[in-house]
């Protein structure tokens, strides 16, 4: 164990979960606040910069009927959806699939903190079902919107979960392992936040990236979001054989596991679906050029 401590990295003191502080106030501003913020916006900006680049919409060959895609505005509505499913769907998953609360009042004590992924990422796909009913506009046009810029709140929240010295490894031996000072034991631990920001932000992100912008699966709604169904869920339990469960196995699965293992399959038959059905010819809600051009 000794010999392990001396190989191991130790968490640097100077590395904070406060971003910073607002001066003249008791409040401060975390991380990992900032990451969600960050990241949603971020994904809205990606999304707009998708939806004013005509050509990536355009399919080669015969279509199957014209399916509008959304501008500006409705993405801004979108988007705050989205923000209040992941908060809402994040807060309430996190107490469900993982630690159910003694009291219905527990749900609203967030500065308690607990966020779930799955729970978020239920939100949002109650997010896509009611826009899409809102705006008329098809559930796996707004599911592609959502699947492409996902990856980098993703990517950012993971990286505030190393910062925060949570959700950290099992315990080894490879020369990259981290001490957390918040782990009682000291022992030293896969960096898996490090792991999942970069399998479930990078690859994912560059995956849909190369999709979108060379292979036009856009034309095709639903191929992103089934991929990104298929990705996460295969990248998340890859991850878990290095996250130490933070929540009783079931059936001998860590909890991640047990809620990727139905991504996977579902992300499967979606892109079969969806690759399967021809192309949609686009129809824009709105012409944009002057905007895009002033940016």
């Amino acid at each position: 164990m000794i010999v392990e401590l001396i190989s191991a990295i130790t968490f640097p003191e100077w590395i904070s979960d406060t971003a910073f502080s607002i001066p003249g106030t008791p409040l401060k501003v975390k991380w990992y606040g900032l990451g969600y913020m960050v990241g949603i916006y971020l994904a809205y900006r990606w999304a707009l910069r998708t939806v004013r680049q005509k050509h990536l919409w355009i399919p080669d060959g015969v279509t199957r009927g014209v399916e509008v895609i959304p501008n500006k505005t409705v993405l801004e509505d979108f988007t705050f959806y989205c923000l209040l499913g992941i908060m809402i769907g994040g807060r309430i998953g996190s107490l469900l699939l993982y630690s159910p609360p003694e009291t219905f009042l527990d749900i609203f004590k967030v500065w308690e903190g607990g966020m779930a992924f799955h729970g978020g990422f239920a939100g949002v796909c109650l997010a896509v079902w009611y826009v899409s009913r809102k705006h008329k506009i098809t559930l796996w046009r707004w599911a592609d919107m959502a699947a492409i810029g996902a990856p980098i709140g993703l990517g950012l929240v993971r990286i505030a979960n190393f910062v925060n010295q949570e959700l950290w490894g099992r315990e080894t031996d490879v020369p990259w392992a981290f001490i957390f000072r918040t782990d009682p034991q000291w022992l030293p631990r896969h960096p898996s936040q490090l792991y999942e920001a970069f399998l479930e932000g990078f690859v994912i992100f560059a995956v849909l990236w190369y999709l979108s912008r060379k292979k036009k699966a856009l034309t095709k709604p639903g191929i992103c979001a089934g991929m990104f169904f298929l990705l996460y869920g295969s990248f998340r339990i890859f991850v878990e054989f290095f996250r130490e469960p933070d929540a009783e196995l079931i059936f001998g699965l860590t909890r991640g596991t047990a809620y990727s293992l139905p991504m996977v399959f579902i992300g499967l038959a979606i892109v079969y679906w969806a690759a399967k059905r021809p192309p949609a010819a686009p129809k824009h809600m709105a012409e944009e050029i002057k905007a895009a051009k002033a940016e």
